[in-house]
């Protein structure tokens, strides 16, 4: 006979909802993450819109009354 410890299946609940538990950080972490990524990317390219219709408008002045002109049909 030999003397291997034996696990109970208390012991096997709790390393699984352990695991389990990690596993869903790792999962909120990558799923924070990747939002994080594409709210940048968004923000980046409003940026360039931004940049380009001031560059494309002559100006920040001109590029003022052409969006208070198509906003209030002006």
């Amino acid at each position: 006979m030999t003397n291997q410890p034996f696990t109970t299946s208390k012991e096997r609940s709790e390393i699984t909802s352990q695991t389990t538990a990690q596993v869903e950080a790792e999962v909120a972490k990558v799923g924070v993450s990747v939002i994080g990524f594409v709210a940048a990317l968004i923000g980046i390219w409003g940026l360039s819109c931004f940049v380009g219709g001031l560059i494309n408008s002559g100006g920040p002045l001109a590029f003022a009354k052409g969006w208070f002109g198509a906003v209030l049909g002006l």
